[in-house]
């Protein structure tokens, strides 16, 4: 599955224990767009499904994009009506930068652990040493167990303390 909501379970994790110092749209949007690459490799009938978006020089350059995207979707949330689920709009750049970058870095992390068409550390080695290094049962687990204890810390947070229910 070239997008896999498992890396999210870690996001929200990070994000819950973080207090809301990352933000977990930056971290989701940055593994998006780099799952686009796979995307189009698979569609394109590539012989490598994850290239250069699937390293940690490719994974920065997308979470860049995430950052500057956001200037232009803040600025254009702020001219609808205000909801509480736009409270995305006044997080702090900090916050969507940390966001963006552990979601790519991440991605590439635990994707080197999937699969052997990845070269984390290209153009400087070809070499993925992490590949196999535990099950792909035992990796979809410690994300789905991520995610559960990330959702619930936010859940127990949110609702014991009212300054930390939505994402700043």
């Amino acid at each position: 599955m070239p997008i896999t909501p498992f890396h999210f379970g870690l996001g929200g994790l990070i994000t819950a224990a973080s207090r809301a110092h990352v933000s977990f749209l930056a971290f989701c949007a940055s593994n998006l767009v780099i799952d686009v690459e796979s995307v189009y490799n698979i569609v394109m009938r590539q012989p490598r499904i994850h290239t250069f978006l699937h390293t940690y020089i490719g994974a920065s350059l997308a979470a860049a994009f995430v950052v500057v995207a956001f200037f232009p979707a803040r600025s254009l949330a702020k001219r609808v009506p205000p909801s509480p689920r736009m409270t995305w709009q006044f997080l702090p750049i900090r916050a969507v930068v940390l966001g963006a970058v552990l979601g790519g870095w991440t991605h590439v992390l635990l994707d080197s652990v999937m699969h052997g068409d990845i070269t984390p550390f290209a153009p400087f080695s070809n070499a993925n040493t992490l590949h196999g290094v535990i099950s792909l049962v035992a990796l979809h687990v410690s994300c789905a167990i991520a995610g559960a204890v990330g959702l619930l810390w936010w859940f127990l947070r949110s609702n014991t303390s009212p300054e930390h229910s939505n994402e700043k």
